[in-house]
């Protein structure tokens, strides 16, 4: 598993937590960054010279299984998993059935980009494991550059008639399709939501209980508590290139799926430019920076993004958009978590973010949310498609999944490990059942980091008031244009 599993955060709770985040949000600045410098770039892209085999499994079978972790290492419990629980139950069952069929693991504890660019040298040339971990933001690039193909090419059409579909939310699904394609099966996500902090809306006057149905729940929300308190900060929402991918990911891409539209339309190929909907995402942050309901030099400063985790954790925020990663580790009541907060459980609550209106959101939703994550899939040029299909959703299915919970927690894909293994957890069990119905993901294309950076940007200039919201569109439908050509630039 690398460690994009899980998509845009950085983790600092040492070895055990990382394990824990492995799939969820665990994307680094410094990751996105290094997917910008371009996966397929450093493998040298080509049409890869070996052809897929269509030849079913027959005789001994040796199959391999690659992920980016080791035993002792970096994601050991995954590495633990595989090797201890998976990878023996798979070859005594397939014994039991009278085949001899062996699965060599190859664990690794290099950075996700190096797994990511090794991956795709040895797709290149034909060779491979036969089935491997893969983050969200490759599966695009892999499949433009034809290191990937369909399950349906690969597998057959039987791939279809898997049991675990139907426990995978279709917007989970997503993480491992491109174009409407399903490339692999998806094994760990997270989510943004609102947190709030219970004790200082009970001061305002606010209920404790609170779900806003619009942004402008959000600012009256925001009003009220300024009004109370004016030492508290009542909302942080990133916005800058200090907060790096955050800004996109926990602020700007959810507030625009809750204008109706996505950053990029896959049917399309288009990006949103200068739109309406762009302009009505930089009018909400002008408002809350200008009025003094989010703050500015919160966003700028270095290490900004954990001074505003340290301010949520003292009461000093009130309402800060995030994702699991926040509560589940940062504010954790462990001694491993980074701002721990004993009193987290009956002070932190959390709701679903909002669409700008009720019903103006992506698919006609009055909630919103994006995601990260990754999933695994199998070489197109494995010799054994049949052993390699049934290992992979060996590897998935609810028995084995729930093996890995044992070791450690994560918010899996499906719905019945989720159901079972986040008992006794709220905020986790709040996440799979109401908010990874309604997510989104962000494109998995390798120019997506270099529009990331200028997402942060426009937001930047607007919180900081260097640019109006009209100003900071047409720059910015300006930049992208630069970077993927104006035809694939929507504006109006």
């Amino acid at each position: 598993m690398s460690e994009f599993r899980g998509m845009g955060q950085a983790s600092a709770t040492g070895q055990a937590g990382a394990d824990r985040l492995s799939r969820v949000a665990r994307m680094s600045k410094a990751g996105v960054a290094l997917v910008a410098a371009g996966v397929i770039a450093a493998a040298c892209s080509s049409t890869p010279k070996a052809k897929p085999s269509a030849h079913p499994s027959t005789g001994p079978v040796t199959i391999t299984m690659s992920a980016d972790g080791i035993i002792g290492g970096k994601n050991a419990s995954e590495a633990t998993w595989l090797t201890k629980d998976v990878i023996p139950a798979f070859e005594k069952m397939e014994a039991a059935k009278g085949r001899k069929v062996t699965v060599n693991f190859q664990g690794t504890g290099v950075s996700g980009t190096d797994f990511a660019t090794q991956l795709a040298l040895d797709l290149k040339s034909g060779g491979g494991p036969d089935v491997f971990d893969l983050d969200g933001p490759y599966y695009g690039e892999f499949v433009e550059a034809g290191y990937l193909k369909p399950l349906s090419k690969v597998v057959g059409p039987s791939y279809a008639s898997w049991s675990g579909w139907a426990q995978i939310p279709k917007s989970v699904q997503s993480i491992t399709e491109f174009r409407g394609v399903r490339y692999g099966i998806p094994t760990g996500t997270d989510a943004r939501v609102l947190y709030y902090n219970k004790k200082l809306f009970a001061e305002a006057g606010l209920p404790t209980k609170w779900q806003p149905k619009s942004w402008a729940d959000i600012i009256s929300a925001a009003q009220t508590i300024k009004a109370k308190d004016p030492g508290v900060t009542p909302l942080q929402i990133d916005a800058g290139t200090e907060m790096a991918e955050a800004t996109t990911l926990q602020g700007f891409l959810p507030m625009l799926a809750g204008t109706g539209t996505l950053i990029y339309s896959s049917s399309t190929n288009k990006w949103q430019g200068n739109t309406p909907q762009v302009r009505q995402v930089l009018d909400f942050y002008h408002q809350i920076y200008s009025t003094g309901l989010a703050n500015p030099t919160l966003q700028i400063g270095a290490h900004a993004r954990s001074h505003t985790f340290e301010l949520f954790s003292q009461g000093k925020i009130a309402i800060y958009s995030e994702s699991i990663y926040l509560y589940d580790s940062v504010i954790a009541p462990t001694p491993t978590a980074l701002f721990p907060m004993a009193d987290r459980d009956s002070t932190i609550g959390y709701a679903l973010i909002p669409a700008e209106k009720p019903g103006t959101g992506i698919r006609g939703q009055s909630f919103v949310s994006m995601s990260g994550g990754g999933g695994q899939t199998i070489n197109p040029y494995t010799k054994h498609p049949r052993t390699a299909w049934a290992f992979l959703t060996f590897m998935n299915s609810k028995a084995e999944l729930l093996k890995e919970e044992g070791i450690k927690s994560f918010l899996s894909a499906r719905r019945d490990v989720n159901a079972v293994a986040l008992k006794g957890h709220p905020q986790l069990t709040f996440v799979a059942t109401k908010v990874l119905p309604l997510t989104a993901y962000r494109p998995s294309l390798a120019i997506y980091p270099q529009v990331s950076l200028q997402i942060q940007a426009m937001v930047q200039s607007v919180a900081e008031g260097t640019a109006t919201p009209a100003a900071a569109a047409k720059q910015f439908s300006s930049a992208v244009a630069g970077l993927v050509g104006p035809t694939h630039v929507v504006n109006s």
